[in-house]
This record gives C-alpha cells, sequence and structure tokens, in this order.
C-alpha cells in the first residue's frame, strides 16, 4: 500500500460538515480529489481550513496532465514532499506535525517511518544494481539520497 494511501484529512467531520457533503478520509481518496479539483464549495469553509485546503490543490494538484487529478502527479508531488522533509532532518514525527500544520492531512509516524525505510532500501537497490551495471555517476547518486534519507 503506497504511503499516500495512508494520508489523511485532518478534523474530517468538521470538514465535511462545512462542505456539507459526504467526504472520505482519505486525503488521496478519487473524491477528495475531485472535490479539490473542482473547488466547488470551499468557499463555505472556514478561512484557515480554506487556505490550507487551497494550497493543498496549488502544490500538489496543479499539473497538465490530461488525466488530472488522477494522473498519479499528486502523489509523486506529495512524496517527495516527505522525502524533501526527511532530507530536511525531520523524523517521521516531526513530518507528521509539519503536514498537519502545512495542509491539514495527517497520517501515523509508524507508516511515515516504514515508508522512509522503504525509501531506503529501494535507494539500496538502486545502488547495488548501478555497481553491477558499472554506473559510477548513478551509485553515487542514489548512495547520497540514501545518506540523506538514513540522517
Amino acid at each position: 500500500m503506497a504511503i499516500t494511501d495512508k494520508i489523511y484529512l485532518k478534523n474530517h467531520r468538521q470538514l465535511a460538515s462545512q462542505l456539507d457533503t459526504n467526504l472520505p478520509k482519505g486525503a488521496f481518496k478519487g473524491a477528495t480529489l475531485d472535490l479539490l479539483f473542482q473547488g466547488e464549495g470551499l468557499e463555505k469553509l472556514d478561512d484557515a481550513s480554506q487556505e490550507r485546503v487551497l494550497d493543498f490543490t496549488q502544490d500538489f494538484l496543479d499539473c497538465d496532465c490530461g488525466d488530472n487529478p488522477y494522473c498519479g502527479c499528486a502523489e509523486r508531488k506529495f512524496i517527495r514532499y516527505l522525502l524533501e522533509l526527511r532530507a530536511d532532518g525531520l523524523g517521521p514525527e516531526a513530518i507528521v506535525d509539519v503536514m498537519s500544520d502545512d495542509y491539514m492531512v495527517y497520517a501515523y509516524p509508524g507508516d511515515v517511518l516504514s515508508f522512509l525505510d522503504d525509501s531506503v532500501r529501494a535507494l539500496e537497490a538502486i545502488e547495488s544494481l548501478a555497481a553491477v551495471e558499472g554506473d559510477g555517476e548513478a551509485e553515487r547518486r542514489a548512495s547520497r539520497k540514501k545518506h540523506e534519507l538514513s540522517g
């Protein structure tokens, strides 16, 4: 299961009530993406919620793909965001705190830790394959990224 399947809307019930609609708890679920992408009814949200929702929409749903918001760009951008937070030295709990503050979404710290661990393991595999193929540049990049994530 992808980490984006484990990202949830903070204050889910409050948002659904303000929007007067059923809303999935998952931030990257189809109905949630539809609502955010179309922007219908977002003016009903209180100012703080509206600002966070618009930030999320601009930062992750803004792409030129014909299949937007179902093209996968939002998920890839969010994963990049998580990896950048880790590269900045934040641990799983701090990452959850920052994403909650930035976008009113959350995850369980254990899920973030598993995602980061899986990312490091993937980079180790890339590093090993690059070494076997004799691609020193790819090996160095993978090694550098692995060390950034490992802290």
